[in-house]
């Protein structure tokens, strides 16, 4: 019995070095990986959120909407243990999208490209279902089979219509296992591909005619839908899908210190996801990138006192820390490491500068009137000037 035990001890200690290896390999890949899903990346603050969290839960939810809020927004727990920010900007506006996904209406999260409209349909996603990866990307050539389901033809010519063959899209097995599907732009689908949700949102089932049988929804299933308005008027949502929807519009950030808050914090994860072996940039720095941006988007300085051309791009918040990414990058593996002017001056330039026409007028206009007569931004001028 004595020698048994100590196998069985052996073994025991074999299989939780087998499972520690196992758990090292895991980590390296999920490591090696360029961007993680939501719940990966973030797999500890929602682990500590699901074991502080002794709130009322929806159907079907990993966490309670208190517990989804604290998500995006960031807090501290009772414990201690700090949750960061996923979204920067108004607090009611995550509220009514949380409490609209805990009801049977869809949520449409829309406004101008770059407001982060997919950055929170993951995070929601990643908080209330645990999974952000069931997704369709909404194309011009999206058909219906991408939200209800396709075949596999090979089985299906030899076996016909059957369970085997039939190819699950993210929207069913959402529906088969209570989670949130994401689309994603959809007002690039065709009008008839949209109205294929209507049944689904307003019945909770999806029919499968060739099989005569049906998925019903479980609880804790709805979907998260964004489109933005620059899209308007492409394949603009009918009266009877709008219905389905609760829409929350995210806006541009309100102030300039809450955009360079954002900037500064997206830069940094990007930066350390990239491994990109320079300093932290200056807050100047992220703050003069801001400012150009906010004053070309509204066509008039800060202060009011000037008014000016408006460039034909959106120059959004993720346009500006892909200009500081860019410059970077460049300061990494081509200078000192230190961000400077004319490591901006080119990915700046390129972000305003769409119509090689206008937006050039507008580019020139702006750093001979505003660039030029600030003296602490001449660095930044000259280094622009050289690069149009």
């Amino acid at each position: 019995m004595k020698k048994e035990s100590q196998q069985e001890t052996q073994q025991r200690e074999r299989n939780r070095t087998s499972a520690s290896k196992s758990e090292q390999a895991l980590e390296r890949a999920a490591q090696a990986v360029l961007r993680q899903h939501a719940e990966q990346q973030f797999a500890g603050e929602l682990e500590e959120l699901a074991r502080v969290d002794g709130r009322q839960r929806p159907p079907n939810w990993r966490l309670s909407p208190w517990a989804v809020r604290t998500y995006l927004l960031g807090g501290r727990l009772p414990n201690g243990f700090e949750i960061s920010p996923k979204y920067i900007g108004n607090a009611r506006l995550i509220e009514i999208a949380i409490s609209t996904l805990a009801t049977d209406r869809a949520l449409l999260l829309y406004g101008l490209p770059g407001t982060a409209k997919s950055w929170v349909s993951e995070h929601l996603a990643a908080a209330i279902s645990g999974d952000s990866t069931l997704l369709v990307q909404g194309t011009a050539g999206t058909d219906e089979s991408a939200l209800r389901y396709g075949w596999n033809y090979a089985r299906l010519l030899v076996e016909g219509p059957s369970e085997a063959a039939l190819v699950v899209s993210p929207l069913m097995k959402a529906m088969q296992e209570g989670k949130l599907a994401r689309l994603e732009e959809l007002t690039r689908m065709a009008s008839e591909v949209q109205d294929t949700l209507i049944t689904i949102l307003s019945e909770k089932t999806l029919p499968i005619p060739e099989l005569n049988r049906e998925v019903q929804a479980r609880k804790g299933f709805n979907v998260i839908a964004t489109a933005n308005n620059r899209d308007k008027g492409v394949n603009d949502l009918s009266s009877a899908l709008m219905r389905r929807f609760n829409t929350v519009v995210l806006p541009l950030p309100q102030s300039v210190e809450e955009e360079v808050r954002i900037v500064e914090q997206r830069v940094s994860d990007l930066g350390r996801a990239l491994e990109l072996p320079a300093e932290k940039p200056a807050l100047e720095e992220i703050r003069r990138v801001v400012t150009v941006f906010r004053e070309l988007r509204a066509g008039k300085t800060l202060d009011g006192r000037l008014t000016l051309k408006v460039p034909s791009g959106t120059l959004s918040t993720a346009e500006a820390i892909s200009v500081l990414n860019s410059g970077l990058a460049l300061a990494a593996y081509y200078g000192d490491g230190r961000l400077r002017a004319s490591d901006l001056a080119a990915s700046l330039t390129g972000a305003i500068v769409k119509d090689p026409v206008q937006d050039r007028i507008v580019w020139l206009e702006y750093l001979q009137t505003v660039m030029k007569e600030r003296s602490d931004w001449l660095d930044l001028y000259r280094a622009c000037r050289e690069v149009i």
